[in-house]
């Protein structure tokens, strides 16, 4: 009881300096992820001290951790972004991630020497890329929204076929013809838990009649650890249980929607934070020294060789814009989630499984400074970022859940043909209206002589039956004028 004063107080100087790293991140564009590592090593053994080494552990708070991010994932990405990319994401979150796997696996056992096993775990551990930096990262971007969306589902998805591949891998079991029987029913069953327990969560939340508004996003969230402890208790897929179970809830209509969703971001926040200074804390700097070269090596093979060939050779029926690939192949995005899969081997004391650990943090070190800080440049560069596309804002207001309604803010950029545009152009479908205009700092409500310009913000109300129509019509407006009907722009 005397520690707890000073455990608390640690712990509460440890979370609020991480969050102020994240305006700090945001203000100089370095990945808030890589400060959180920097916490953690500071704490540790180069740093006050504080020695902690233990594999098993920190797995286990690593996985729970990463079922918060999961389920904070799936309760914030919209249906209609992810619906259009649903066949390429999940190719890209299976096929891509077994020739990963292999591509990764075979380029290492050429290179470094690796027996076969130990190669194809290296390439089972890197092969997933990280939910928690693409959810934190990728939302900031600006893309468009099919191609945002394919990232996102592939990212809430892939964990789980990976997961289940290490796994094998580091117990040493035996891969046979049976093995893709074993990974197809755990998936499959995942998913179909993560459906059944989504919806009648849904259902059951819609009827209940809790006494203070709070305890919804409790249950909400709740209902997504169910998911995970139901899906793994029947040896199935508990990850990608939880990121469907989450989808499913997140795209239903909740009581107090919004403050479902605030929490679960808050939520998400916090287990970043302790992820990533858990794994700082774990890190050995002396032994990352040693890491270095085969780290960089990994690195370039994943970065340059594995990742674009994948995604070459899964989207190859697709016929996906060159441009959209080579963004593809660079946003595949390593955070936790590898250090984390890294501690499975570690924890079931595979040899050589220290090495792998030390070279995944030089990796994902590197890899996140190399990527994370490049992405907007790249997606403007190949012309594929959408600064005007309508985005939702958090409104703390029951009243918006009651109404079936949504608010969507939208800036007009450079370049963007919104501008000029009078109101009685702007032809939004029945159901969603323009209610208010910010320019220069001041407000008005618009009527139908209001022309728009580059610099304004929109309020646009919507219905949720009327707002994915909505969006369409803005973006369509945005490329090519108030004639993009005409023109044959569907917003798309």
């Amino acid at each position: 009881m005397a520690e707890l004063p000073v455990v608390l107080g640690v712990g509460a100087a440890v979370l609020l300096a991480a969050v102020l790293a994240v305006r700090l991140s945001t203000r100089v564009g370095l990945p808030s992820l890589l400060l959180y590592l920097a916490i953690g090593v500071l704490l540790g053994e180069a740093g006050l001290g504080i020695r902690f080494s233990d594999a098993s552990l920190t797995q286990s708070l690593g996985l729970a951790a990463l079922v918060m991010i999961l389920a904070e994932g799936g309760l914030t990405t919209r249906w209609s972004a992810v619906k259009p990319a649903l066949t390429q994401g999940i190719l890209l979150s299976t096929v891509a991630v077994a020739l990963s796997v292999g591509i990764t696996g075979a380029a290492l056992h050429l290179v470094l020497g690796l027996d076969w096993r130990l190669a194809l775990l290296w390439g089972a551990v890197l092969a997933s890329t990280d939910s928690a930096a693409v959810f934190s990262v990728l939302r900031t971007v600006g893309l468009r929204k099919r191609l945002a969306g394919t990232l996102e589902l592939e990212s809430g998805i892939n964990d789980a076929p990976v997961y289940i591949a290490v796994v094998v891998l580091a117990e040493g079991s035996r891969v046979d013809w049976t093995l893709p029987f074993l990974v197809g029913y755990e998936l499959v069953a995942g998913l179909i838990f993560g459906l059944v327990l989504g919806a009648a969560g849904a259902w059951a939340l819609r009827r209940a009649a809790l006494p203070a508004t709070g305890l919804y996003p409790l249950a909400t969230v709740a209902v997504c650890f169910v998911a995970y402890s139901s899906g793994q208790l029947a040896h199935a897929s508990g990850l990608l249980a939880t990121y469907v179970a989450a989808l499913v809830l997140g795209n239903s209509r909740l009581p107090h929607r919004s403050d479902t969703l605030s929490f679960a971001e808050g939520m998400g926040w916090l287990a970043q934070i302790g992820l990533f200074v858990l794994l700082g804390l774990f890190a050995s700097p002396e032994r990352l020294l040693e890491a270095v070269v085969p780290g960089l090596v990994a690195g370039a093979v994943v970065l340059l060789l594995a990742r674009p060939l994948s995604v070459l050779l899964t989207l190859l029926p697709f016929r996906v814009p060159w441009r959209e690939q080579a963004f593809l192949s660079w946003a595949g995005l390593r955070g936790a989630v590898p250090i984390v899969l890294a501690m499975i081997p570690l924890a079931h004391g595979v040899p050589g499984a220290e090495r792998l650990v030390d070279a995944v943090f030089v990796l994902v070190i590197v890899l996140t400074l190399l990527q994370g800080t490049t992405l907007a440049p790249v997606a403007k560069w190949l012309k594929l970022s959408a600064d005007a596309e309508a985005k939702e804002i958090e409104v703390d207001s029951a009243a918006l859940d009651e109404l079936n309604a949504a608010l969507l803010q939208i800036r007009i950029q450079e370049g963007s043909r919104l501008h000029g545009v009078y109101l009685r152009e702007l032809r939004l479908p029945t159901g969603a209206s323009l209610s208010l205009i910010v320019r220069d700092g001041e407000s008005f409500t618009p009527h139908g002589s209001s022309r728009l310009r580059r610099g304004d913000q929109l309020l646009v109300v919507a219905t949720e039956s009327s707002r994915d129509a909505a969006e369409r019509r803005l973006r369509a407006v945005d490329r090519a004028g108030p004639l993009a009907r005409w023109r044959g722009e569907s917003g798309r």
